[in-house]
């Protein structure tokens, strides 16, 4: 992006101390292939991600697929958006490599063992403005590097290439919630997933709803472990997927009205993909818990049939 910023509709700045800012949906337009690429670098290099088509009941919708042979560093590790960044009145959820040198959060880099050294961060913030210099000193000092050694992706939540990354964290999604359940990531041997890219609404609250729905109510993943209790490997399974939640069946939109606008209000339980599909490689058994939503699907995206 940064060698061809126009093929990918992306703009590079560096500001004062020398960050790279890479916007991919502020000032530009951004798009489907920015959103593609951005989503293999918030899983650090370790996954690949295609942009294709899929039938949702009577729907045929743009949708992400994405897969990783090393789901708990992918996806725990990198892709996770653990990081709040918070300055002033400055605020972005980050993800992204840079997570790794700086242990956002410190204890799922203890559960997945893992720990990064480099001389350079890149991670991506989830924002529709540009951060301060405080931001991106904090930020540089929290990974140990210099600002001039840091890269900053910008996604707003609006923009087709901020709809994209998110939809194309569905493997993190599932990877979180079977951890969350007790499973083992380091368990975890191989992960896919897809899921819908919502259409565009200009007002982000109705954004944030759909790209939520988009996997909620429209986002399936597999993945194999290696797992120690076929019992147990059920019982994870069958309360993996969104509709296990006490709050599934309405759009997230409501629910993220109600919590005030406040992620950390919603329960988390909420937060998992519609179907979840675990293959067992010790046994060959699989196991497959929730269904797509179509309605829902079509009253989040706001899609009347004519």
């Amino acid at each position: 992006m940064i060698k061809d910023p126009d093929r990918y509709g992306v703009k590079v700045k560096k500001p004062a101390r020398g960050v790279t800012i890479i916007d991919a949906g502020i000032d530009v337009e951004g798009g489907f292939e920015a959103g593609r690429l951005i989503t293999e670098i918030c899983m650090g290099g370790l996954g690949k991600a295609k942009i294709t088509s899929a039938e949702y009941g009577d729907l045929v919708l743009p949708t992400i697929l994405v897969y990783t042979d090393h789901p708990a560093i992918a996806t725990l590790g990198s892709q996770l958006a653990g990081w709040h960044i918070s300055e002033g009145n400055y605020s972005a959820i980050g993800s992204g490599p840079a997570r790794a040198l700086a242990m956002k959060p410190k204890r799922i880099y203890q559960e997945i063992g893992y720990k990064d050294k480099s001389d350079r961060a890149i991670m991506l913030l989830e924002t529709g403005e540009f951060p301060p210099p405080e931001v991106v000193d904090q930020i540089s000092k929290d990974c140990g590097i210099r600002p001039d050694k840091l890269t900053i992706v910008l996604t707003p939540t609006t923009s087709l290439a901020g709809a994209t990354q998110i939809s194309g964290r569905i493997a993190e999604e599932g990877t979180h919630k079977l951890t969350k359940l007790g499973l083992d990531p380091n368990k975890i041997l191989h992960a896919w997933g897809s899921a819908p890219i919502p259409p565009l609404h200009k007002k982000l609250s109705n954004m944030m709803g759909r790209t939520n729905d988009a996997i909620l109510y429209g986002g399936i993943f597999y993945c194999t472990v290696d797992s120690d209790s076929q019992e147990r490997l059920a019982r994870i399974v069958e309360k993996a997927p969104s509709s296990a939640s006490e709050s599934y069946g309405r759009p997230f939109l409501d629910i993220f009205q109600e919590a005030n606008c406040n992620f950390y209000k919603i329960s988390s339980d909420l937060f998992a993909p519609a179907v979840v599909i675990v293959n067992d490689v010790k046994t060959g058994r699989t196991f497959r818990c929730g269904e797509i939503n179509v309605e829902m699907l079509k009253e989040s995206f706001g899609i009347c049939n004519h």
